[in-house]
């Protein structure tokens, strides 16, 4: 059975909410000290099959050296020190990771890390902002429509 993804855009000509976050939250941006918790986040958040997350070497080599890694676009959650959401961006005004933990799901910090991501990109001058979900993640799907992500694209993963 073939499965697809979508490509989602979001136009940035509007004024964007500011993020509100939840309660206790401590927003930062990557560090390498982070990168263990950032890892197993991700992989959590896509063990469902929502997508794919490399051993942690490799994931770390091939994401810390692309061209486009800039840790000012890579926004972190914490809580009590552990890291509960992640939001990575790429400099080409793509979203290339959205996790949030699953016992903090629905308490808002998903929308948060949405629009500090489409504020990001607007400060850099940006006209959009896409990303690419699982045709089948339709909690993604709902969270992104309701901040005004259209599809552009479906394709053949």
């Amino acid at each position: 059975m073939t499965e697809y993804c979508l490509l989602m855009r979001k136009y940035l000509r509007q004024p964007l909410p500011p993020p509100q976050w939840p309660e206790g939250i401590e927003l930062c941006h990557f560090s390498q000290g982070l990168l263990p918790q950032i890892h197993a986040l991700l992989t959590l958040g896509y063990a469902a099959g929502q997508g794919h997350v490399e051993p942690l070497e490799q994931w770390q080599q091939n994401g810390l050296h692309d061209a486009e890694f800039d840790p000012q676009l890579c926004f972190i959650c914490l809580l009590d020190g552990e890291v509960i959401g992640v939001a990575l961006a790429w400099t080409s005004a793509y979203l290339k990771d959205l996790v949030v933990h699953p016992r903090l799901q629905g308490h808002g910090l998903g929308s948060a890390l949405l629009n500090q991501v489409f504020d990001a990109f607007k400060q850099r001058g940006e006209a959009c902002v896409d990303l690419k979900v699982m045709e089948h993640n339709h909690p993604a799907r709902q969270l992104y429509r309701k901040h005004g992500m259209q599809k552009v694209l479906r394709e053949a993963v």
